[in-house]
């Protein structure tokens, strides 16, 4: 069935675009002296073949492709085809890759493509691909289709720092977060950890102690689509979509994995409890120091902290929400005897079962805050209908402001 929605799809374009084709064959000719460059590539059961690409420099050289696709030399959907001196340099990591036939997009290169590529190339592709149906292989197309109109194909920049109104994010990956995280668990003092979407950076557009808590803290990571678009206005490529959320189970993962521990704080009573139980469940091993809800008096606080301190924990976890959760790990760092402290609002609320996230098609085209808009309309209006709109046209004066 994916064979034949193939050499459909490829078909129907190939007859529909012929007119252009043939223009871009005789541009390359004429200004080249040749139509197309061919690429030696490897493909299903390591059957070489060349991929195809029009040989002049104008608009739309990648579209010879449809022809790799209508003679079944890729598929649209498929693992990323290796060239042969790849495929050498790869030896037997490689083998389990020609099982899978090659494609113009692949489940890894979607997720690079919208900052969700956490998990490694070859894993994610055969996780994908093994599980593989017509209703999920036209899903993928779809999706990649709607990522790339997002996206373009524009190569901008990657700059170390993205900075909005005194406010600078690490443009970095999950990966590279989560070692940072872990290189500061051997400091002397306490590192603070925050992530930061529109909804934050509109709060810290007018809130000079939150933002003053941003400019203070050793890293700030980026989190939502509308970082992404926000750094595409600005002319920037943002490496990873790094939230919090996703970051939550790979540092449970690593945690149990190397001893250390963490504590939960924050959420409705009983909703970090549960939460360390499912990661615990998920993650034999994994130490959870201690859990407490975010509803203690002032006069409680001495307690908690104490409570913190003793429980060992390595990790802080505080989920009060966007500032407070900035503002309470501000005031009381001097006092906490954790070296990482990160603000993770309603991330407890998921990983307990509490609100449901929003399913990975949604995420990976950008709208997964039209879900949490779906869930609690009366409270999430006004972020994303106003804070949103807001949130670009600040980000669109900062560009004219150069």
């Amino acid at each position: 069935m994916t064979r034949l929605f193939d050499v459909l799809v490829s078909g129907v374009l190939l007859l529909l675009l012929s007119p252009f084709l043939l223009y871009r064959a005789v541009a390359g000719q004429i200004s080249t002296h040749q139509v197309f460059i061919r690429m030696p590539q490897l493909g299903y059961r390591q059957r070489p073949f060349n991929r195809l690409s029009f040989a002049s420099a104008a608009s739309g050289k990648n579209l010879a492709v449809l022809i790799n696709v209508l003679a079944g030399d890729l598929a649209w959907a498929g693992v990323r085809a290796l060239s042969p001196a790849e495929a050498e340099q790869l030896g037997a990591k490689a083998s389990d890759h020609f099982n899978f036939r090659p494609g113009v997009l692949s489940a890894y290169s979607l997720k690079r493509q919208v900052g969700l590529a956490y998990d490694g190339e070859f894993a994610t592709d055969h996780a994908f691909f093994t599980h593989l149906s017509i209703k999920s292989y036209i899903g993928l197309c779809l999706r990649g289709l709607i990522a790339w109109v997002l996206e373009g194909d524009a190569d901008r920049p990657t700059a170390p720092l993205l900075h909005f109104w005194g406010v600078d994010i690490l443009n970095t990956t999950m990966t590279e977060a989560l070692d940072w995280l872990e290189a500061c668990l051997d400091k002397p003092h306490t590192s603070l950890l925050a992530f930061v979407n529109p909804a934050c950076l509109n709060i810290a557009y007018t809130h000079e102690d939150y933002r003053q808590v941003l400019q203070n803290a050793e890293c700030v990571l980026p989190d939502g689509i509308g970082i992404k678009i926000a750094c595409r206005l600005l002319g920037q490529h943002l490496r990873e979509n790094v939230n919090g959320t996703d970051m939550f189970p790979r540092l449970c993962d690593r945690a149990a994995k190397a001893g250390y521990s963490l504590f939960l704080l924050g959420g409705l009573p009983g909703i970090a409890e549960q939460a360390a139980t499912a990661m615990q469940q998920r993650f034999p091993g994994l130490k959870i120091a201690g859990v407490q809800d975010g509803f203690f008096s002032d006069a409680q606080e001495p307690q908690v902290l104490a409570a913190i301190n003793a429980s060992g924990a390595a990790v802080l976890l505080v989920g009060f929400g966007v500032p407070k959760q900035e503002l309470w790990l501000a005031r009381y760092r001097e006092q906490l005897r954790v070296p990482v402290c990160m603000g993770v609002g309603g991330l407890f609320d998921y990983y307990s079962g509490r609100i449901p996230r929003a399913p990975v098609w949604m995420r990976e085209i950008g709208i997964e805050w039209t879900w949490r808009l779906l869930q609690e309309p009366g409270r999430m209006w006004r972020r994303y209908l106003i804070g949103n709109p807001l949130f670009l046209y600040r980000v669109w004066r900062q560009r004219q402001q150069g």
